[in-house]
């Protein structure tokens, strides 16, 4: 199956030292680009020295001892390459939403790269498939498939495993309404349209990646986290700066800070412009 493309896509899969996407760091990371003017695809694969220690968990997962990389570049070394094989193309993967996307996105932020993803579509196979037929990336190729993973947890297998439950999915429910709790029907939702699937695969609610921050009913961005949960966060940074300069300087994803800046400075903005007609 060819996927239908108005712009590229790439498939890709990181490990890391860690679950935590702001303290830790990527080890290996792997791609698939797919082409929109029907290229053939290019891969790309390679294991990174992370400068910190390898958490106990993660390398029971993936396996990747501290010598296996300790002779690899480091994400800065690659960063120039790996900034060209994503350029502007949308992403997919397996639970890349809410890990491999802020992974890299932190990373990138490092070494001065702003990887913005608010131009691009985002399409995240595990979430259509935990809305279709709530399972895991084994049980996913084997149901999609009829295949048994191999090599589970290696970045370019796990990648390759993932292109090919997107392919099952895309001609399963190629014809297949999807029925929300409340009833609410949404026709064809997982069809070859990286829109729809983007569309299909996203909370509208949320604002960032990390889920920190989302639209509330009346569509506004209010705090998803600590005192202020609930709270519009421009009029609540606004009047609480301590608060608000406690989220810059902790460990916050970029993505958060760049919106509370902005939300903060728009709301600011607005009060200038409202005090002046008024004066």
């Amino acid at each position: 199956m060819d996927f239908n493309l108005d712009r590229d896509l790439v498939f890709f899969d990181v490990e890391a030292t860690g679950l935590n996407v702001i303290r830790d760091r990527i080890i290996q990371i792997a791609g698939i680009r797919y082409f929109k003017d029907g290229r053939p695809p290019r891969e790309l694969e390679m294991l990174i020295n992370p400068g910190i220690p390898i958490g106990w968990e993660a390398l029971q997962v993936h396996g990747i001892r501290p010598e296996d990389l300790a002779d690899k570049p480091t994400f800065a070394q690659v960063a120039d390459e790996l900034w060209a094989f994503f350029d502007d193309a949308d992403l997919a993967g397996y639970n890349c939403a809410r890990y491999d996307v802020p992974m890299l996105m932190e990373e990138f932020a490092r070494v001065g790269y702003d990887f913005d993803v608010d131009s691009r579509r985002i399409i995240d196979v595990q979430r259509i498939f935990y809305r279709m037929e709530p399972r895991t990336l084994r049980a996913a190729l084997k149901f999609y498939c009829g295949k048994e993973m191999e090599n589970a947890h290696d970045a370019l297998a796990d990648v390759r495993a993932t292109i090919e439950v997107f392919k099952g999915q895309l001609e399963r429910y190629k014809d297949v309404d999807h029925v929300d709790a409340d009833g609410n029907v949404t026709p064809r939702p997982v069809r070859n349209d990286m829109q729809a699937l983007h569309d299909f695969t996203q909370d509208p609610r949320t604002v960032d990646v990390t889920n920190r921050l989302k639209y509330n009913e009346k569509g506004e961005i209010v705090f998803n986290f600590g005192k202020y949960i609930g709270k519009p966060v421009a009029e609540t940074l606004h009047k609480d700066k301590q608060y608000y300069n406690w989220i810059l300087s902790k460990d916050f994803s970029v993505q958060v800070k760049r919106t509370v800046k902005k939300l903060v400075k728009e709301y600011e903005q607005q009060l200038k412009a409202k005090k002046d007609r008024s004066g």
